[in-house]
């Protein structure tokens, strides 16, 4: 080999060293080619592919990963990604927007969001609207959680909020709205399970919330200290011990620790031995089985005197933590109803003092909505 072909060699090899170095070898190596014209074109060629090369490698490098994996995480573990790196990479970021929300105790508030609840004037915004104008509500907007489903949800929660995370399932679409019992609503519904699950293993203590639940007042100071799971009540029996209680999926808070990560296991597993059956409903019957005591999990039933709803609301607006928009069918009814709920508290808030103290003051819900969802549970547990 030439030295001229041996400079041009290590020139190309020199990707390490630094681009004024390599600048000057090249003029050199032109300079004493120009006395040689026959051999121009050839070093000219070897250059060319060389800074070619160099130029497409270092582009590469700063290329942007794909908007899949960069903007629109999926839950972990999932079988679609086998590579370890990868959900290492799902779970700190799940990581990192949990951290940011949570309280000093580690709690977080989480609800979970489709395209149909995220559009402009639905669900999500109402949800948000009570956050605002409830008493002591404004500031647990610095704890929420908003778990996209799709993608249209998580580029409208980017909108919205600032705490988002994209879960998605390979082969399942999230987006439309999901009616009640059908095989793409009971998806959503253990996907929801499963990934509570993983929250609580991760160290974090979650309050969940549908977004059709109304949050007028702090519920922090109706919880249990002594419970591991409370959850909210279609119909409360009068005792939160009471196991008769029918509850409601739709709002618990959890505390993380050995008994509450068990017992999610054993609710999602129980979806197998219950096929066909949501998670409110399986809930609703393995609250009597022995294993929830050898768990030794504390559960604690929520009053609708505090967590109300439209299957059994409120009755005092001085004392109302949430109202959720159940035993109710179709996004249109659901909306209108809440819509009517936010514009109640609103008139409540209103009133002079004294006004507020008197018991005159009631719902004008439910409107659209019906109570025909306590029948379904009736059926569902005769049926069992």
């Amino acid at each position: 080999m030439s030295r001229r072909q041996r400079a041009v060699t290590a020139a190309a090899a020199g990707r390490g060293r630094d681009s004024f170095g390599f600048a000057n070898m090249m003029h050199q190596v032109l300079t004493e080619s120009a006395a040689r014209p026959r051999a121009l074109f050839s070093v000219a060629s070897i250059l060319l592919t060389c800074i070619l090369v160099y130029g497409v490698a270092d582009t590469l490098r700063f290329l942007p990963l794909s908007n899949s994996f960069s903007s629109f995480p999926s839950i972990f573990p999932s079988s679609a990604l086998d590579n370890d790196s990868l959900q290492v990479s799902e779970e700190n970021r799940l990581e990192t927007v949990l951290n940011n929300a949570a309280m000093q105790d580690r709690t977080v508030i989480l609800t979970t969001l489709n395209e149909a609840w995220a559009a402009p004037d639905s669900v999500i915004d109402l949800f948000l609207e009570s956050f605002r104008i409830g008493d002591g509500t404004r500031k647990l907007l610095n704890h929420l959680v908003i778990i996209a489903l799709d993608q249209k949800a998580f580029e409208r929660c980017l909108t919205l909020h600032r705490h988002c995370f994209a879960l998605i399932t390979d082969g399942v679409d999230f987006h439309q709205e999901a009616y009640f019992m059908t095989p793409q609503y009971l998806k959503m519904m253990w996907k929801r399970i499963d990934f509570l699950r993983t929250v609580l293993e991760m160290g974090y203590n979650f309050i969940f919330t549908d977004a059709d639940i109304m949050w007028f007042r702090d519920p922090f100071p109706r919880f249990y200290q002594d419970a591991d799971f409370q959850v909210a009540c279609d119909h409360f029996l009068g005792s939160p011990d009471d196991v008769q209680n029918r509850p409601n999926g739709g709002f618990n808070h959890v505390k993380s620790n050995n008994r509450s990560i068990e017992f999610y296991r054993f609710w999602y597993a129980s979806r197998e031995t219950y096929p066909g059956y949501h998670d409110q409903d399986v809930l609703n019957i393995i609250k009597f089985d022995p294993s929830i005591m050898d768990i030794g999990l504390k559960i604690k039933f929520l009053d609708t005197a505090y967590f109300g709803g439209l299957c059994e609301p409120s009755e005092d607006f001085n004392v109302v933590c949430t109202m959720h928009a159940n035993c109710c069918y179709g996004l249109n009814s659901k909306l209108n109803d809440l819509r009517i709920m936010l514009q109640d508290w609103k008139y409540f808030l209103s009133l002079p003092l004294t006004l507020k103290k008197s018991a005159i003051f009631s719902w004008t819900v439910p409107e659209n909505c019906s109570l025909d969802s306590l029948h379904h549970y009736d059926s569902t547990r005769m049926s069992l």
